[in-house]
């Protein structure tokens, strides 16, 4: 659950932030006019992503038990690919995306009513794709229950709180900050989510070494004690863990975090005003 609401915690906040900034680049203009083809394009947007992540679990359903395994464990090593890209694109762009997406709105706008329309989809449908395939994935790491919607819905609530006040400056954020803590705790959410999939495929007979446990700590860690609930749902932990997962584990996190944390050559951001 907590690892969900994370997701919907930093995706959503990215694609609030998104919105906020187009809304507010218009109204500063004088050309709220257009709002409503913006809105137009996230509300396109946002049903596209309900569209894929409802297509990806009825594919899943009407498939066999191995094809399903072999459905999950693919989509999972994919899902991963995304927040990877995510995390170092984001970091990368923080401190230049809104001059970016106020010069591409402007020429969305010189361009016609459908551009915009576009514009706005394409810059809020990029975060939605990749919340509904990393969420479907770690849905399907946590298991058959309600609690990753319930975590996944609460993450977008807060950002959406998150990114009101930001736009009618109530709150002052550190998005270079916030965007290296929720990265960092990410990489080990994509860990775990990494592990799920090599395990579907080992199940699904792909991969070799499903009898073959790195650990099994099933008694000190029981799947259904709130430990191991928390760890369940934050890091993706299987008590049970073959060789092959934890080798994919460790080497994930070894490579991904590493190449996070090295420092940038240019200046750290300073705290996000504001955008009106």
């Amino acid at each position: 659950m907590l690892g969900n609401a994370l997701i919907g915690l930093r995706e959503g906040l990215e694609a609030a932030l998104v919105v906020s900034i187009l809304v507010a680049f218009l109204v500063r203009t004088g050309r709220r006019s257009v709002l409503p083809k913006v809105w137009l394009g996230v509300a396109i947007a946002i049903a596209v992503s309900i569209g894929v992540t409802l297509a990806l679990t009825l594919t899943q359903q009407a498939l066999t038990f191995e094809a399903q395994e072999t459905f999950g464990g693919v989509l999972s090593i994919i899902a991963v690919g995304f927040v990877t890209w995510m995390i170092f694109w984001m970091r990368r762009v923080a401190r230049s995306i809104s001059s970016e997406l106020r010069g591409r709105l402007e020429s969305a706008i010189q361009m016609g009513s459908t551009a915009v329309v576009v514009m706005a989809a394409l810059a809020v449908g990029r975060e939605g794709l990749e919340t509904a395939v990393f969420f479907f994935a770690a849905a399907q790491a946590a298991g058959e229950t309600t609690e990753p919607l319930i975590g996944f819905l609460l993450g977008i609530a807060v950002s959406i709180v998150l990114a009101y006040l930001i736009y009618r400056g109530a709150v002052s954020l550190n998005m270079g900050k916030f965007f290296t803590v929720t990265g960092i705790l990410l990489v080990f959410v994509a860990a775990g989510i990494l592990a799920y999939g090599v395990h579907d495929l080992q199940e699904a007979g792909i991969l070799p070494g499903l009898t073959t446990l790195a650990f099994d700590v099933s008694a000190a860690v029981p799947p259904d004690s709130w430990y191991g609930t928390l760890l369940k749902g934050i890091f993706n932990f299987s008590p049970q863990t073959t060789v092959l997962e934890a080798v994919v584990w460790v080497a994930y996190v070894a490579v991904v975090l590493t190449l996070f944390l090295l420092p940038q050559r240019s200046p750290r951001a300073a705290p996000l005003a504001s955008p009106t």
